[in-house]
């Protein structure tokens, strides 16, 4: 029984540590460079540690949480937007975490995608229904999930790989 307990406790530890590390990334990248983290195109530094759900479990509620709690501290974030950011947080990070261990050339690339995929989608569906409202909708909403797509890929998927080759040499991936 104690054994279930001290894993409980680690697993809420790692979770709140990654959450605090978020919403703390995040609002320095703010103070230090403006609405780099709430604008359109936006290049969330602390989008980075999605790739910690390869590891850690506890990561999914981490960035979930840290998303909600920097959304809530951002200026010019929206309401809407901390409901459907921090959804589209969620549901990357689940995807990533089972989708794993699915490797090309020994990076789970499917894995790292899943921010850039459901941000862009629902974000930019979001920008276009609610914020924009083009004349062709279509377009609007391709070109809003497209400027999303861009910030995330950089951040999940060009710094990801780095992050997540690094995070496998060390002892971090004897976690899992």
């Amino acid at each position: 029984m104690k054994r279930k307990s001290y894993e409980s406790t680690l697993t809420l530890v790692q979770g709140a540590l990654i959450a605090a590390l978020y919403v703390a990334v995040n609002y320095t990248q703010e103070l230090v460079l403006p609405s780099t983290t709430t604008g359109p195109v936006q290049f969330r530094i602390s989008e980075i540690l999605c790739t910690l759900v390869l590891f850690y479990p506890a990561a999914i509620p981490g960035v979930t949480i840290g998303c909600l709690l920097s959304n809530l501290v951002a200026l010019g974030v929206l309401p809407l937007d901390m409901v459907l950011g921090t959804t589209a947080t969620l549901l990357a990070a689940i995807c990533a975490y089972r989708l794993r261990n699915i490797k090309m050339f020994k990076i789970p690339m499917l894995s790292l995608f899943m921010p850039v995929i459901f941000n862009s989608v629902i974000i930019g569906l979001e920008l276009e229904i609610f914020y924009v409202k083009s004349e062709v909708f279509f377009t609007g909403f391709l070109l809003q999930a497209g400027l999303v797509a861009l910030g995330e890929f950089v951040v999940c998927v060009l710094g990801g790989i780095p992050f997540y080759l690094l995070l496998s040499k060390t002892e971090i991936k004897k976690n899992k």
